[in-house]
């Protein structure tokens, strides 16, 4: 039995999702001719209470067409020092955008209203414009931590104030909707533009989405062109994520019970250090002083438990559609009796 602790990615469909997948009505997309796609966007559109949704290959260019909608060159992104646009999009901000990052310093990949205040930049000629504001929930370095609406309305404000625009990257935003019993349309009344994930938590081979009002995605499926995301008979996926909407979303409480065994069983154990808290569905540890994080993980690869480094000294374990009972087990007996 091997293991997948690497990351929520890793998932297969299931053999009914598979069914479902392979009974799609398609067509093609870029002539909006694929029925199974425009039922799904306009179902999730409906479900953040906004007016447009658009399919995405993956969630990076869902992102990075966000931040080029709302963006102009040389202008600035606000983003925690953990962001994923920032760390995982592959410079992408710049690339594709000709934007740069001002960093916060948060807390587990969080910030609050008062640091974004202190990040805009002064209105004058020689500062860069500051644009936007990005926010991930959950955050992935931030060991899948859950932001406080409240501090999120209170970023809002100031978003109005400035005239800024709001993004947020909700890769894993199913988890945080489950974990904080928060809606769909919560988020939808606060953000311009929202990514979502299928492909991690909902298990889903491929898709996301970028949801917003008329105005703002106006141009979005003309940058999903220029980035090369245009796509024919993707109902066969699009059915996928509508088959996960039904049947993963509310799954996911399983997947975060799974983690938090997890790290009862890292903290009991004398390899690790600290084990940071955990909400949903990401554990991250750092091992005891002079243990060798490296070590560490070809041990438990040995045992086909697998996991990753993230840097930083830092190791993550993520569980997912298909980690089972039977493997959380494992997992934890093998951690019990591990020794370097």
């Amino acid at each position: 039995m091997i293991v997948n602790l690497i990351s929520d990615t890793v998932t297969k469909p299931t053999p009914a999702m598979l069914e479902f997948m392979m009974n799609a009505e398609v067509g093609d997309d870029v002539f909006k001719q694929d029925p199974t796609v425009n039922a799904l966007e306009e179902r999730v559109a409906k479900m953040f209470g906004k007016q447009t949704a658009l399919f995405f290959p993956s969630g990076t260019m869902a992102n990075q067409t966000a931040i080029k909608l709302h963006t102009q060159p040389s202008e600035q992104v606000i983003c925690d020092k953990f962001a994923h646009i920032y760390n995982y999009e592959a410079g992408g901000v710049s690339f594709n955008s000709g934007v740069s990052c001002k960093l916060i310093d948060g807390d587990k990949g969080m910030f609050t209203a008062n640091q974004v205040r202190e990040a805009i930049n002064p209105n004058a000629f020689y500062y860069s414009q500051t644009s936007l504001v990005a926010i991930e929930n959950t955050t992935n370095k931030g060991g899948g931590a859950c932001w406080d609406f409240n501090e999120l309305e209170k970023i809002k404000a100031i978003c109005d104030e400035y005239k800024l625009g709001y993004h947020l990257d909700g890769a894993r935003l199913w988890n945080a909707l489950v974990a904080k019993q928060e809606t769909a349309k919560q988020y939808g009344s606060l953000f311009d533009t929202i990514s979502v994930c299928f492909s991690k938590g909902l298990g889903c081979p491929v898709g996301s989405m970028l949801i917003g009002d008329e105005t703002i995605m106006e141009q979005a499926i003309r940058v999903r062109k220029l980035f090369g995301g245009n796509m024919r008979q993707v109902g066969y996926l699009a059915a996928a994520a509508d088959y996960a909407l039904d049947n993963h979303i509310n799954r996911l409480a399983d997947d975060h019970k799974r983690a938090k065994h997890l790290g009862d069983a890292l903290e009991k154990s004398s390899l690790i250090k600290k084990v940071e808290s955990i909400e949903t569905n990401i554990v991250i540890f750092n091992v005891a002083d002079g243990v060798d994080e490296n070590k560490f993980v070809s041990k438990l690869a040995e045992k086909d438990i697998l996991l990753i480094s993230m840097g930083e000294g830092k190791l993550r374990m993520v569980t997912h559609l298909d980690f089972t009972d039977a493997m959380l087990e494992k997992t934890v007996n093998e951690i019990e009796r591990l020794e370097l």
